[in-house]
């Protein structure tokens, strides 16, 4: 008796075990995010690969996919590989809102990385539905300060410094140079949330401009039109500041024309970081005399500065895995951030989300190892990458030495009228074979 009710009992918890195992069989597992597997990470580009923003930009996604190739080559993130998937949007607002879409769409990928164009990508982040999607957009290549705005664009980390921060240092510079206060100084920028952003900038600063900013539409700076706005300057007395906030080839025009009309000496000639790539000025035409002596700002080492230990270990990987392609301030650019990429997705861990994702980089973000010599700023309420920016003067190799023999690096916000202050940031040392660890 005993025996036969022990037997049911052991029936009836078999039969519930095996109802409830099937039960839970039939239930879903839970999905990861797309864009993953066991063995593979996609990410997603979209830039400009062809037209003249693609002359000076079209090396960033080789440089990014060169640097992943080398993380592959030594075991991938936890195991797994990265895959880049790149498209070309031509810096067309329009083509870079369906290029994006296609990327989340149909390329499914997990996350976008290094993104390029205030205009191109505010008008992408939208269409794409990144923030609804929840897509991990990580270090966009614009220095438009309200890509910093974390209830507008919740899954955006920057990476540049703000155009408004850099013309806040700028100011201070021109300022606090005994040659360079005293001169009148104009400004020639793009006429978009770029050139608008340095604008306000030197309001913050307090700096007042001789004459309103020469303004132009985003590549649509004619030969013509950069040799009237300079014909027209030349008629000011003594040796005027020229500032030029703008890509590096509306920069290029607008010193060719300098050279067409002998007017390279008549000006002191400040360009802003995203212009003042020595390398692509001269691939683009610029004379090597026209270059030496003009000032530049920059958050980076100069990227023919081979004793840089982070510029050095990116060399080597851009030789093995980016063959052909020169090494230059885009290459630098490109490596630096997949470097960051790299750190994020490790900060994630093995259980890799795309929530998660985004936590990491808010919580560890700011210590990640980086070629930067001005700190990074991410954190639960900052999604700003760096903040500073230090001044440089060009010889005719293109080299960018800093401006009176010493660095002097200068950190600064977006929206304060409080001066940039100096900084004695101290970057960590580069990773091992240029591998990070996040140890």
């Amino acid at each position: 008796m005993i025996r036969n009710t022990r037997m049911k009992r052991f029936s009836i918890v078999s039969v519930v075990a095996t109802v409830g195992a099937l039960v839970f069989s039939t239930l879903p597992a839970q999905a990861a995010d797309p864009g993953l597997s066991a063995k593979e990470i996609v990410l997603g580009y979209s830039g400009p690969l062809t037209g003249s923003a693609g002359q000076v930009y079209g090396k960033l996604p080789g440089a990014m996919k060169a640097y992943f190739d080398h993380i592959n080559a030594n075991g991938g993130v936890y195991g797994r590989k990265i895959k880049l998937v790149v498209r070309d949007d031509k810096y067309l607002p329009t083509l870079a809102a369906t290029q994006t879409t296609n990327l989340v769409l149909n390329d499914k990928v997990f996350a976008l990385v290094g993104a390029l164009g205030t205009a191109t990508h505010s008008k992408a982040y939208v269409a794409a539905s990144l923030a609804k999607k929840n897509v991990p957009d990580l270090f966009v290549n614009t220095g438009f300060s309200g890509f910093a705005n974390k209830a507008k664009y919740p899954t955006t980390f920057t990476i540049l410094p703000s155009y408004a921060m850099e013309a806040k240092i700028m100011a201070k510079f021109i300022k606090d140079t005994p040659t360079l206060a005293p001169q009148a100084s104009f400004l020639i920028a793009q006429d978009d949330e770029f050139g608008v952003d340095g604008v306000n900038g030197f309001k913050l600063a307090g700096h007042t401009f001789a004459a309103p900013a020469t303004l132009y539409p985003q590549g649509g700076l004619s030969a013509a039109l950069a040799e009237g706005a300079l014909t027209k300057l030349s008629a000011v007395p003594g040796k005027p500041v020229l500032v030029l906030f703008g890509t590096t080839d509306s920069t290029a025009t607008i010193l060719k024309a300098a050279e067409k009309l002998s007017l390279v000496s008549k000006f002191t000639w400040i360009a802003g970081s995203v212009g003042g790539d020595a390398n692509t000025l001269l691939a683009l035409g610029v004379k090597p005399a026209t270059i030496n002596g003009a000032l530049a700002a920059s958050f980076f080492p100069d990227a023919k500065d081979a004793t840089d230990s982070y510029v050095s270990e990116f060399m080597k990987i851009n030789t093995k895995y980016n063959s052909g392609v020169s090494f230059d301030n885009v290459v630098l650019q490109g490596m630096n951030s997949a470097m960051l990429t790299v750190q994020s997705l490790r900060a994630a861990g093995k259980n890799l989300t795309r929530t998660g994702l985004i936590k990491a980089i808010e919580s560890k973000g700011a210590d990640f190892a980086s070629a930067g010599l001005v700190p990074l700023n991410f954190s639960g309420s900052s999604r700003v990458g760096y903040n500073g920016y230090w001044f440089g003067q060009l010889n005719e190799k293109g080299e960018l030495k800093p401006f009176g023999g010493k660095l002097a690096i200068y950190t600064t916000d977006s929206a304060s009228t409080s001066a940039p202050t100096a900084s004695s940031y101290e970057r960590k040392p580069v990773p091992k074979n240029g591998v990070p660890t996040n140890s």
